[in-house]
Parts: structure tokens; C-alpha cells; sequence
């Protein structure tokens, strides 16, 4: 007994003592979290500098007209009206919704598929993954350099192909078109995709080795083939990493700049075919003569901006969990 009261009466005695003061204990807390504020601040002031400002400052530039002398006056909506009048802004819509559309159902399936290859290979499948997903670790101008090449009507492998298979050759992304669905933009989606799959790829291939494989033995004993699995099984687990990473390409891919400014140098392709809203944007701020343009580029910035904020609103609310 005389053991047990002598353990308890360091404990005793620190239920006794009297609570700290309530400045002490924030200085204690304080201290306690300091690293965690820290790295909260300097996200905060990245976040600050990096994205909200250059936001902040689009909206107010967009706005605005240059003044002789220097510095900027109110124009209303002036901007606006002047890109909306513009030819090309109605097509450099329809050429991002047509590049979107077909890198949903290119870009967007191929990945799936592939990851579901892989995951049923039992050998070099280590091998197999680098393979996938080493386009992604090459800088997208390199990556999309490649295609040029292989785009090249001259000496080009595609071509080459084509001849010696005897088929009718094609100029690729400098291929004359207006209509949907060109042969210059299904050209640039099969770039984008096969430059930007690797990293989907494997997201799937995890998101698939998370499955049970009881569900799988269960479906193969109901008789299920590879086709159903893949439905009842495999696309119900999933569901939740598909639609984060449709959200995600949609988002992206309504931005796409840099595919066609190196397939086409820069031109938007023949007669704009593949001219896309990012890259009317440049071309507002940087390859037209007027200071005024940064204005114009700056009302198609917030347009974007709005379009795609609300996409992904109602995409979050339509697939939002009920029940």
C-alpha cells in the first residue's frame, strides 16, 4: 500500500497544483503550432502572389484602356465588346469545345484502358509502367517537337508509313479543315494524349489494385466475362477517381495552348483551325502591335476564367453524393 501511495503522489500533486494562466497556455499552444503556422503562411503568401493577385489584377485590367502618357482609365465594358466582335473569338471557341470533346473520348479512355491492361499482366509490368509514363517526364516542347517530326509531310514517320502502305498521305496539323472533328485537331489530341497519359495511367492502376479481388471472384463465378467485370466491378470502384479526373482533363483541356503553338509554330494552324481560346489570349497580349491588347487579353482571361468556374460548380453539384 505504502508502494502504491508514493506512485500516486506525483500525480496528486500535479492535479493539485493550480492551472497555468491562460496567457501561458496560449504561449504554450502558440508554440506547439508554430511550424504548422509557418508552412500555412508561406502557402498563403504563395497562393497571395502567384495566383489570387494576378486574378485580382486580370478582373481590374480587363476593365481598363491604356492612356497617352502612361497609366489606365476606366472603359467599361469596352474590351469585352471589342473580342466579341472578332471572328476569330467564335472560332477559338469552337476549336477548344471540338479539342475537349475528342480528348474526352480519346484522351480520356485511353488511359482507363491501358491501366486495366496493365493491371492484368503478370509479367514486365514494372517495365511496361515506365514505358506509359515516360512521356510525362519529358518537357512538353521536347514531347510535342517529337510529333512535329513525326507530323512533317516531307520526311515525316507518319507519312512514311502511309507511303509505304500505299495510302493517301496527309499534311496532319497544316491539314486545310473547318469543319468539326479536322483532321489537324484530331492530329494535336493524339499529341496531348499520348504526352499527358502516363500520369492518368497510373492513377487508374492504383485506384484498380485497391479493388478486392473477392469481387472479381465473385463476378467470374456468376459467369461475368471481361466486358461485365469491367462494368459492374471495376467501374463502380473507380467511379469516384473517374470523375475527379474528368473534371480535371475537362478543366485542362479547355485550357490547351502549347500543343498547338509548337505543331503549328505558333500560327493556330491553317486558317485557324486550331486556334484555341489560351492561344487567342497570347496572341491578344503578344503577337498583336497595341498596348491596348493587354486589356482585350486580359476580358478573355476573365471570360475563360467564368466559363470554366462554372462548369466545374455544376459538375460538383451534379455529381455530388445523395443519401
Amino acid at each position: 500500500m505504502a508502494d502504491v501511495a508514493t506512485r500516486r503522489a506525483p500525480r496528486l500533486a500535479r492535479l493539485a497544483a493550480p492551472a497555468p494562466p491562460a496567457r501561458g497556455r496560449l504561449l504554450a499552444k502558440a508554440k506547439r503550432n508554430s511550424a504548422a503556422w509557418g508552412f500555412l503562411i508561406g502557402a498563403v503568401l504563395c497562393f497571395t502572389f502567384f495566383s489570387w493577385y494576378p486574378i485580382v489584377r486580370e478582373v481590374i485590367m480587363s476593365f481598363q484602356k491604356p492612356v497617352y502618357g502612361g497609366g489606365n482609365t476606366f472603359a467599361g465594358f469596352s474590351n469585352y465588346i471589342r473580342i466579341i466582335h472578332d471572328p476569330t473569338f467564335w472560332k477559338a471557341w469552337r476549336n477548344t469545345l471540338e479539342f475537349t470533346i475528342l480528348a474526352l473520348v480519346i484522351g480520356f479512355a485511353v488511359p482507363f484502358i491501358v491501366a486495366i491492361v496493365l493491371n492484368e499482366l503478370r509479367h514486365a509490368r514494372g517495365y511496361l509502367r515506365v514505358l506509359v509514363y515516360l512521356p510525362v517526364m519529358l518537357p512538353p516542347a521536347s514531347a510535342l517537337l517529337l510529333f512535329a517530326y513525326f507530323y512533317n509531310p516531307q520526311y515525316g514517320l507518319f507519312d512514311d508509313i502511309l507511303r509505304t502502305l500505299h495510302l493517301p498521305e496527309s499534311q496532319w496539323v497544316l491539314q486545310p479543315g473547318d469543319g468539326f472533328f479536322s483532321t489537324a485537331m484530331i492530329a494535336v489530341v493524339i499529341a496531348s494524349t499520348w504526352m499527358n497519359m502516363g500520369a492518368a495511367t497510373l492513377i487508374y492502376l492504383a485506384a484498380l489494385q485497391n479493388i478486392p479481388g473477392e469481387l472479381y471472384e465473385a463476378a467470374e463465378l456468376e459467369g461475368a466475362g471481361i466486358l461485365r467485370r469491367i462494368r459492374h466491378v471495376t467501374i463502380p470502384q473507380t467511379r469516384l477517381i473517374l470523375i475527379t479526373l474528368l473534371m480535371i482533363q475537362v478543366v485542362a483541356t479547355m485550357q490547351m495552348f502549347i500543343e498547338s503553338f509548337v505543331l503549328t509554330n505558333g500560327g493556330g494552324g491553317v486558317d485557324n483551325n486550331t486556334m484555341s481560346v489560351v492561344m487567342l489570349i497570347y496572341q491578344y497580349a503578344f503577337a498583336m502591335s497595341g498596348a491596348s491588347n493587354y486589356n482585350s487579353a486580359s476580358a478573355l482571361g476573365v471570360i475563360l476564367m467564368l466559363v470554366l468556374a462554372v462548369f466545374s460548380g455544376g459538375f460538383l453539384w451534379a455529381t455530388r453524393e445523395r443519401g
